[in-house]
């Protein structure tokens, strides 16, 4: 089946922007329902999971430590709509001590963000996350 290339780049940049927006809401279940279920999901300088119940336990790991909005959000999509990237600005509060990184103590920090995709069959196949860890870490230790 041919896909126009417009069409099919659209299609990629609403599925990107109904999962952020979903993100933004703290809809969990909406995020899921974009990814297809053997989805793969590279964390920021961690390993890479598999399938949406990965990515569901991941969520609510993140949920108990953090709070964060996605800001400034841009995507970008090929013309064939099966890659895609995003950039942001995350602003978030850290809740809770996650493992292996310092003490929580409700912590504020804006830091910059991006994401990339591979998309097929209307779902995200591939999601690999990136952050700088370092600028993080100064901010949530000041």
């Amino acid at each position: 089946m041919i896909i126009d290339g417009v069409r099919a780049m659209d299609r990629a940049t609403e599925l990107l922007l109904r999962y952020y927006t979903a993100f933004n809401r703290g809809d969990w279940e909406g995020m899921l329902a974009c990814l297809a279920p053997d989805v793969a999901h590279d964390i920021n300088q961690g390993e890479r999971e598999t399938g949406r119940e990965a990515f569901r336990a991941f969520l609510d790991r993140m949920h108990a430590s953090y709070r964060e909005q996605l800001r400034e959000i841009v995507v970008m999509a090929n013309s064939d709509g099966s890659r895609a990237a995003a950039e942001y600005v995350v602003h978030g509060e850290y809740l809770a001590t996650d493992t292996g990184l310092p003490e929580a103590r409700g912590q504020r920090y804006v830091l910059p963000g991006g994401a990339f995709f591979d998309i097929a069959d209307g779902a995200i196949a591939r999601v690999t996350n990136y952050y700088n860890l370092d600028d993080w870490l100064r901010q949530v230790r000041a």
